[in-house]
C-alpha cells in the first residue's frame, strides 16, 4: 500500500481538522494534498503523538489528526498510555508503518521484526485500534473516524515509496505562528497575548 494514496483518502474527509504531522516525507506529501494553515509540522522525531494529544485536550470540540510514523512512535511509546488514560474523543492517531526510519537512512525499525503498534495501542487502552490492510479499508477507517466521536488509532502498513512533491513552504517559526493564528481565527479565541508596554521609572 502506498502512503500517498492513503493520504489522498484522508484529504477527502479531513475537513477543518487540525493535523499534526511527524518529521519526514509524509509531511511534504500531506501538505501537497491538503495545503492549509491547519497543518503543523513537528520537526522533533517522536513528539507528534504528544503534541496532538495536547491539541485535542486543549480544543475538545475540534477534530485533531496525528500523522505519525513507526519510527517516530517507537521513540515515544509511553504517549500511547497517556493518550489512553486521557481518552480524547476528538483525536485520530494514524501511524504509517513502513518498517524503517525513513528520515535517517532507512534503517529497520522494530516493527520490521515483529512489533505490532496496533497491538501496543490496544494493550495500552485505546480500544478502537485497528489495522487498515488495504486502501479501501483505510478510506473506510478514516471516514468513520472523522464522522465518529471516539478516540481512534489506525495503523497502515505502507511501502517505502515516496511521491515527489514540492518542499514544505514554511520554516518552523512561520509554520507555528500561522498555525496558531489559524486556531485563533477559527475557534474565536486568543492565544497570543499582547505584552503591556515596558514601565519607565
Amino acid at each position: 500500500m502506498k502512503r500517498f494514496d492513503c493520504l489522498k483518502a484522508l484529504a477527502a474527509v479531513a475537513g477543518d481538522a487540525l493535523v499534526v504531522s511527524s518529521a519526514g516525507a509524509m509531511t511534504l506529501e500531506w501538505n501537497a494534498l491538503h495545503p492549509s494553515d491547519s497543518n503543523f509540522r513537528v520537526r522533533t522525531l517522536g513528539l507528534c503523538s504528544s503534541i496532538a494529544l495536547g491539541m485535542a485536550l486543549g480544543l475538545p470540540r475540534r477534530k485533531v489528526i496525528a500523522l505519525d510514523g513507526d519510527g517516530s512512535l517507537l521513540m515515544n511509546l509511553n504517549s500511547l498510555a497517556t493518550i489512553a488514560r486521557m481518552q480524547p474523543n476528538n483525536l485520530t492517531h494514524i501511524v504509517f508503518d513502513n518498517e524503517v526510519y525513513e528520515a535517517s537512512g532507512s534503517k529497520k525499525t522494530a516493527t520490521g521484526t515483529g512489533t505490532d503498534l496496533v497491538g501496543v495501542a490496544r494493550a495500552a487502552g485505546i480500544k478502537n485500534s485497528l489495522w487498515a490492510n488495504s486502501g479501501e479499508a483505510f478510506a473506510l477507517a478514516v471516514t468513520s473516524a472523522m464522522k465518529g466521536g471516539e478516540l481512534c488509532f489506525i495503523g497502515a502498513k505502507v511501502s517505502t515509496e515516496r511521491t515527489q512533491v514540492p518542499p514544505f513552504p514554511l520554516d518552523e517559526v512561520e509554520n507555528k505562528y500561522r498555525f496558531i493564528r489559524h486556531i485563533e481565527k477559527t475557534e474565536q479565541i486568543e492565544i497570543f497575548k499582547t505584552n503591556l508596554p515596558a514601565s519607565y521609572v
